[in-house]
């Protein structure tokens, strides 16, 4: 906050602080969840596409757009709490509860849940008001949709 106040009496534009709008903070999300294993694999990349393509009835092109504008930023991100925040705040119960599957698809593109991955989404499902039933139950629906086991 002091960062910002400075810059804005320096005449400089202030740090970007949270998300322009629902997309750029999904994006962001789903971004996290795709480097949580420090990889970005190009099913990760397409899984996103997906994701955004459906959730926001973006093209294809659009979609990719996102990806890259949100991989640019995310260098900058320090803390996901205004990406959580403008979730919490921007989508009723079943959308973040969509939200949560969507991360778990992502996590599962490769096939394997990282450990890392698994404690974001738990992170991530507590900020957006996620029960943890309702995380296990997303969890479940992905699994079952991409005809793997629960191990």
């Amino acid at each position: 906050m002091f960062q910002q106040l400075m810059a804005i009496l320096k005449g400089q534009e202030p740090l970007k602080t949270g998300p322009a709008d629902l997309r750029e903070a999904v994006a962001v999300l789903l971004l996290e969840a795709a480097h949580r294993d420090d990889s970005f694999s190009p099913e990760e990349r397409a899984v996103m596409v997906k994701l955004l393509r459906s959730r926001f009835h973006l093209s294809e092109a659009e979609s990719h757009e996102l990806i890259a504008a949100t991989e640019k930023a995310n260098a900058d991100i320090v803390q996901l709490h205004p990406y959580t925040r403008a979730v919490a705040e921007g989508m009723d119960p079943a959308g973040r509860i969509e939200l949560i599957e969507m991360l778990w698809e992502v996590a599962y593109a490769d096939g394997v849940l990282d450990p890392e991955e698994d404690a974001l989404i738990r992170r991530i499902g507590s900020l957006i008001y996620v029960t943890d039933r309702d995380r296990v139950l997303a969890r479940h629906r992905v699994l079952a949709r991409l005809g793997l086991s629960a191990s």
